[in-house]
């Protein structure tokens, strides 16, 4: 297979969405961009050159003179195009501002990234196509999750894709992927020895992936209720992370080669179902300050939406048959978190210790904020009259380190032409089919079943804890596919989640 194209200079970066909230994210301040790299900012609003330099000046703090010259530098390479007019003359709007920002290059590059709801992609990736498609050189489309409703409508949105773009023209983004304690799970798994002995069923008891956010929909409230926590969160940055932590090892770190592990390892895992999940949706705050989910502008008083769903996959091959993955998130929560725990089963020593109880060794992988990694291990508590045991951590904190932003990865990544970090349509594909039968359950307009409601600021709807402790320090090992006997959970409607934790199973080989 050849090398993909790295582009290097003559680019043009299109944010379509320009005026939003997600694209003050994605914006590239940090001055690694090719030298006549330009930013094109294209959305409906109508908006002055200013106004648009404030979008991107607004987040940012200025922490010295140099960085604030730095800022003024970046601005200049930016522009805005307004798309007010609708249908094709905004997009001849567009491409005259990129025929005029391509004079007297010899390449013209273009970029374009859809940060835009998944209603509007299909009519705009084709008007760029057949109005901005750079017939002197590479022009790449770079797409924002959700990608997609459910399976049925992310498989429509590839077809639509396919007429108009090649699959290595196609970036589709997940800015988890770009975070750097997430990029570094390859590294901590199939550089260190120590751990890549221990990383199966034999010895990990259950694994914990967790998004939690400390803030409500806060004028957002439109848009959550049409996607929620599981699309917003669970089907796409939860899943990336499960599928980076239990893959097997890849024959290389190629793009290929990376993606197609991830999607054999999805590939093994059951689809969600609902009486593995507790789901909720936020209500007030204890003191009556903080407001309801439905109490958000354009939110139905009736909305079903789930702001916080907790569930419990299982991925059925040989390494992980038996361990339960326990993803979780929400908003409105008592933290902002995300975080990996990976739980390990008793020490068989633990006997020995008889002056104090042993605690499972945990690794904690913390993504965000203060990201490092933890580990808890046991171990003696300095005195001269008694050996007592306690836990402690070893810290591999990241403090002091400058971590890229994960946008930046990304934008950087798609200039190379590298989908290392990018999501392949198989994937995408394989991830669908696990939260699809939980979220058209969900979505079932007949169907009675309403979100367990929780306090803005609390730790999550009731029942929780005893949920999560449910699956965790369990004394049986084995499937939750079948028994010894062979059966399946599946084949008997009448068994539930808490039924299957009892089954005894087969030993699970290292």
């Amino acid at each position: 297979m050849s090398a993909p194209l790295e582009i290097q200079e003559d680019t043009i970066l299109v944010i379509l969405g320009a005026s939003g909230d997600l694209a003050k994210k994605k914006l590239e301040r940090r001055c690694l961009l090719p030298t006549d790299f330009k930013i094109v900012g294209f959305a409906p609003d109508e908006m002055t050159h200013d106004s648009f330099l404030s979008i991107i000046k607004s987040p940012i703090k200025l922490e010295s003179p140099r960085f604030a010259e730095q800022l003024e530098q970046f601005c200049q390479r930016c522009s805005y195009v307004s798309g007010h007019e609708g249908g094709e003359n905004s997009f001849h709007a567009l491409r005259r501002r990129l025929e005029q920002l391509g004079t007297g290059k010899k390449e013209q590059n273009r970029l374009f990234y859809m940060a835009l709801p998944p209603s509007i992609f299909t009519g705009m990736q084709d008007g760029l196509r057949k109005h901005c498609y750079s017939e002197r050189g590479a022009s790449r489309i770079i797409i924002e999750k959700p990608f997609g409703h459910d399976l049925n409508s992310s498989r429509e949105l590839q077809r639509a894709l396919d007429p108009n773009w090649r699959e290595d023209e196609i970036f589709r983004v997940d800015h988890y992927l770009g975070k750097e304690v997430v990029n570094n799970l390859l590294v901590l798994r199939f550089g260190n020895e120590i751990f890549g002995a221990i990383w199966n069923a034999r010895h990990i008891d259950n694994i914990e992936i967790s998004m939690t956010e400390a803030g409500g929909a806060e004028g957002r409230g439109s848009y959550f209720n049409s996607v929620g926590a599981i699309r917003d969160v669970m089907q796409n940055h939860l899943t990336q992370i499960l599928a980076l932590l239990t893959m097997e090892r890849p024959r290389s770190f190629s793009a290929d080669d990376l993606c197609a592990e991830k999607a054999r390892v999805l590939d093994w895992m059951l689809p969600i179902e609902y009486v593995d999940t507790i789901i909720g949706q936020y209500g007030k705050s204890s003191d009556g300050k903080k407001p309801a989910f439905k109490d958000e502008e354009d939110v139905p008083k009736d909305s079903k939406c789930a702001t916080f769903c907790a569930a419990v996959g299982h991925i059925e091959n040989e390494r992980w048959a038996g361990v339960p993955f326990l993803l979780k998130a929400g908003k409105a929560l008592n933290e902002s978190l995300a975080e990996i725990k990976i739980h390990f089963k008793p020490s068989t020593n633990a006997a020995i210790f008889s002056t104090h109880p042993l605690t499972n060794n945990t690794m904690t992988i913390r993504v965000q904020p203060s990201e490092g990694v933890f580990l808890r291990i046991n171990t003696f508590v300095p005195s001269l009259d008694s050996q007592q045991t306690s836990a402690m951590d070893l810290d591999l904190s990241y403090r002091g380190r400058e971590i890229p932003e994960a946008y930046e990865v990304l934008l950087l990544d798609a200039l190379k032409g590298d989908k290392a970090r990018s999501v392949r349509r198989d994937e995408l594909d394989t991830s669908w089919k696990i939260w699809t039968p939980l979220l058209q359950f969900l979505d079932d307009e007949e169907d009675e079943v309403r979100p367990r409601e929780y306090a803005y600021g609390s730790n999550g709807p009731e029942g929780l804890e005893e949920f999560i402790a449910s699956y965790q320090n369990r004394s049986w090992k084995g499937s939750k596919r079948g028994n010894d006997a062979g059966g399946s959970f599946r084949e008997d409607g009448s068994r539930t989640a808490s039924l299957s934790l009892m089954t005894g199973a087969k030993d699970v080989p290292a």
